[in-house]
């Protein structure tokens, strides 16, 4: 279907074929697939066994857009197998049955091997994914399932542990300006009718995170929707180039990797008192359309765990920030984020108090759950004295507010104040009243 009015004289106009750009392109051998050297460049094992067809069962695992539908259709057309495949969206476990029981048949019929190919197959439930076990595990077939998500967190032990995992990375800048630059000129793509200024190919490359597939649809939508010129040819600058794309896409899912890999460089820059870094890992949660009160309980929880008694008033500002960011919400609420994360980034750092309540529950769990010693008791009803709950001596009774008395039945130590901030005040008070015991006890002695 032509898109623009031919004049005497002009070439061919960009014409919308009957699939997308991004499916024109698809790579057909190996060779042509851009990228992926880790995995796929000379003499790397994966490029080996698809080119000896010795390919056994794999899981491929990478972010949108990186090639692993386009690996897995290239060994389809390498493999002397025959090659099925299906999807985590649409097969269930009697289509699965079926299509594994006519694998397994095929095999003992003829010696016909299958590669069965399982397109995100993270979507799969823990009862589905058992059913592939005994098939991959006996050699009926070889599976190659594809995700975006972690396998080790969403693909069974057993069935990770029968496969080789590889991880497909997001394309760099480079490559996806290579893959443009052939969609532009390739018959099967643009046919020469599209030329782009490299800015304009760069600012593509850029904002769509490297993701080919969808720098391919954006392309296809700026040559298809600007005019051509005088000699008919299509020519794309950054402006057209950025009318396409709108605006940047994020990697950031928020059930797969992104989510909690961004989220854990964002505690870990607070943490690592990188007030920068951590303003831009909160950015990007928030561009992405990460929920703003998420991103504060995790720095209230911060505020407690790895700030603490070095700097209390992290925690007032933490919780401070919760309430505010519920009250008032997006877009403003980002202005309150950036204010505690600088401030809890630019803190002194202590966890004495998460160690020591740890450590305590360690020693009850392990240990022998200690006894109130009696002058600690409730001594408040009648029949108390009886009981031998007295002997309890009030600390504000006591010089500097301080009397020395057991308050547990145990020697251990559980909070060790480091010398950051506000808690090397609270440690100098701490060996002054550990000095005041000591003093009595040699009195004593």
């Amino acid at each position: 279907m032509e898109l623009f009015n031919e004049q005497p004289g002009q070439k061919p106009k960009p014409t919308a074929g009957t699939a997308p750009l991004a499916a024109r392109m698809r790579p057909q051998t190996l060779d042509e697939i851009i990228g992926q050297d880790h995995i796929l460049g000379p003499d790397k094992m994966l490029r080996r066994a698809i080119e000896a067809d010795r390919i056994s069962s794999i899981i491929l695992y990478g972010p949108p857009g990186c090639g692993k539908t386009t690996l897995a259709e290239v060994i389809a057309r390498t493999t002397n197998r025959r090659f099925e495949r299906t999807s985590g969206v649409l097969a269930n476990v009697a289509i699965l049955r079926k299509l594994l029981g006519a694998a397994s048949h095929r095999k003992k019929m003829n010696g016909e091997e299958t590669i069965l190919f399982i397109d995100e197959i993270h979507r799969f439930s823990k009862s589905q994914q058992d059913v592939l076990l005994p098939f991959v595990e006996n050699g009926d077939m070889v599976l190659i399932g594809a995700t975006t998500h972690n396998p080790f967190f969403f693909i069974n032990t057993p069935l990770n542990s029968r496969s080789q995992i590889f991880q497909l990375q997001p394309l760099d800048e480079e490559s996806i300006v290579k893959v443009l630059k052939n969609a532009l000129t390739a018959s099967a793509g643009l046919n020469g009718l599209v030329e782009s200024t490299d800015e304009g190919l760069l600012h593509l490359a850029t904002v769509c995170e490297g993701d080919a597939r969808r720098a391919l649809n954006a392309l296809e939508i700026a040559a298809l929707t600007t005019p051509p010129g005088e000699n008919g040819m299509v020519h794309l600058t950054r402006d057209e180039i950025e009318e396409s794309v709108q605006k940047k896409a994020v990697i950031y899912d928020h059930d797969e990797d992104e989510h909690y890999n961004t989220i854990s460089a964002f505690i870990k820059s607070v943490r690592g008192s990188d007030p920068d870094a951590a303003v831009y890992w909160m950015a990007k949660m928030l561009y992405a359309g990460e929920d703003p009160r998420f991103i504060a309980r995790r720095l209230v929880i911060l505020a407690s765990e790895d700030i603490g008694n070095a700097d209390p008033r992290g925690l007032t500002l933490a919780v401070a920030a919760m309430q505010a960011v519920e009250f008032i919400g997006m877009p403003e609420a980002r202005i309150t984020l950036a204010q505690a994360t600088t401030y809890l980034a630019s803190a002194p750092k202590s966890n004495a108090a998460y160690l020591a309540v740890d450590a305590a529950l360690k020693d009850i769990e392990h240990g022998r759950t200690l006894p109130v010693p009696k002058h600690l008791r409730d001594g408040h009803y009648k029949g108390a004295k009886e009981l031998g709950h007295e002997g309890y001596r009030y600390a504000h009774d006591g010089a500097d507010h301080f009397v020395d008395q057991e308050y547990a039945p145990t020697s251990s130590v559980y909070y060790n104040p480091t010398d950051q901030g506000y808690e090397s005040t609270i440690r100098k008070r701490l060996l002054f009243w550990n000095s005041l015991r000591k003093s009595k006890k040699k009195y004593e002695e």
